[in-house]
């Protein structure tokens, strides 16, 4: 046995750099080493659902903000420790997301049926498509078999991820980086079909656009009343309003809304301002299954992004497990 230890810790180590890679992502990853994972995330997220409504939406936005800083492998769900400042904590974050005990849920039900075998970073894929599923949006087959990372970056969140203030020419630059398109950005921005915000998000909106000392001229005024009402100028910021009409069904009223001038964020009402992706949001208002495609193959496109770096699969979706004490190098179930 301690001839072959250093062989099977080098092998791992391998294994861990091409998993992270993405070239070993494919349906039915868990077939044979946990057969039930899809059922059991799905499970459980109906059951988050059924406890409160806006879970899924919560859980559905983690995917973005997950694989837009260094790849989908799960950094986004570590806590902070001494030696490092996670992602949970970043501008974009903070006060923002939320739900992260739905995905804690998911890797205890999976532990107990598949000890050590399914990544968290895979439990943010499978539930967002759940979350979409079982808000009566499309429905997918997510590819699986990422590997969870080793570290967050509190820095590197913090210079990707967009405000709500993003206009739609920041947006579509901001996507080229990854690869993704015009028509991907403006999809994937439909993810808001379902869900709320602060009224943190859209206080200068309302009262300061610009720096003019007036709200943004694309508001409807019926809408901006309503706005006026909920978020008063000095009023408690951590009010939350709906994203869309229908904030718990995922539909195309979000798009809907914003050719109506009744979005809710900036980067949302921009969309239909802009001449870039103006026609994409009057395409898919006027055509849901139009948007629902676009939106699954969005969606798996952008889970497709990978660090490549090495990775494990963590027992607890907070923290990296305990490493070798003789190798300082991490465990990995396989």
């Amino acid at each position: 046995m301690k001839a072959t230890l250093p062989f099977l810790i080098v092998a791992l180590f391998v294994h861990s750099i091409n998993g992270g890679s993405g070239s070993e992502l494919r349906p039915g990853f868990y077939s044979s080493t946990c057969p039930q994972a899809e059922l059991i995330v799905r499970e459980v997220m109906k059951k988050a659902m059924e406890r409160e409504a806006r879970s899924g939406a919560s859980v559905m936005r983690l995917q973005f903000h997950d694989c837009f800083v260094n790849g989908c492998d799960g950094s986004l769900l570590l806590d902070d420790t001494p030696t490092m400042l996670g992602e949970k904590e970043a501008l974009s974050n903070i006060n923002s997301l939320r739900s992260y005990e739905v995905i804690d849920e998911i890797k205890e039900a999976l532990e107990e049926a598949c000890p050590g075998v399914v990544s968290c970073a895979d439990i943010i894929i499978m539930a967002a498509r759940d979350a979409v599923a079982l808000s009566g949006g499309p429905d997918w087959e997510v590819k699986l078999g990422r590997l969870d990372s080793l570290t967050a970056s509190q820095e590197d969140s913090n210079n990707i991820m967009p405000s709500p203030r993003s206009n739609a020419t920041y947006l579509i630059d901001l996507f080229a980086r990854f690869n993704l398109s015009v028509e991907d950005m403006v999809a994937l921005s439909g993810s808001h079909s379902i869900g709320q915000a602060r009224c943190f998000s859209i206080i200068f909106r309302l009262y300061n656009q610009s720096g003019t000392g007036r709200p943004d001229p694309a508001i409807e005024p019926g809408f901006r009343k309503e706005l006026n009402k909920l978020c008063p100028f000095g009023g408690d910021e951590n009010v939350t309003g709906n994203l869309d009409a229908t904030p718990t069904v995922f539909d195309n009223q979000y798009f809907k809304d914003l050719v109506a001038g009744r979005g809710f964020l900036n980067s949302d009402e921009t969309l239909f301002t802009t001449r870039e992706t103006k026609g994409w949001v009057v395409r898919y208002s006027e055509d849901q299954n139009a948007f629902f495609d676009a939106f699954v193959k969005s969606m798996i496109k952008m889970g497709d992004l990978q660090s490549g770096r090495p990775g494990e699969i963590r027992k607890n979706c907070r923290v990296v497990n305990i490493p070798h004490s003789r190798t300082g190098m991490t465990w990995m179930a396989y």
